[in-house]
């Protein structure tokens, strides 16, 4: 079912409110993405070159798996304000603060330990 035919078109700004968010996801992600592809191409002596191709790789799986989200983000808010309902609750914030945290954590590691 397409998201136009479901309730009652919201006021326009929140709409274009929930687009430039969905952009923020994308531009989170491509972020994500440069990383993994950056570390991979412009660190070449970054410890082994199999935790740096993991490292990278599961860069750009979050990358990926961030756009999705960002997209069925949109797609939950957008029927939540067509329907009149509240605003679906997230975790992703978490998720995102926590891996960053994380490849941070990992990526110090390896710096100290390479030092």
């Amino acid at each position: 079912m397409k998201i136009s035919r479901v309730g009652e078109a919201p006021d326009y700004r929140f709409s274009l409110a929930n687009e430039r968010t969905f952009l923020a996801w994308i531009r989170t992600a491509l972020g994500f993405l440069a990383a993994g592809v950056g570390l991979d191409q412009l660190a070449p002596d970054f410890a082994t070159p199999l935790i740096r191709e993991i490292l990278a790789l599961l860069l750009c799986l979050f990358a990926g798996v961030l756009a999705i989200y960002g997209y069925l983000r949109w797609l939950g808010n957008e029927k939540a304000m067509r329907l009149k309902e509240d605003l679906p609750y997230t975790r992703g914030l978490l998720i995102i603060s926590a891996t960053l945290l994380a490849v941070a954590v990992v990526v110090m590691g390896l710096v100290l330990y390479a030092g």
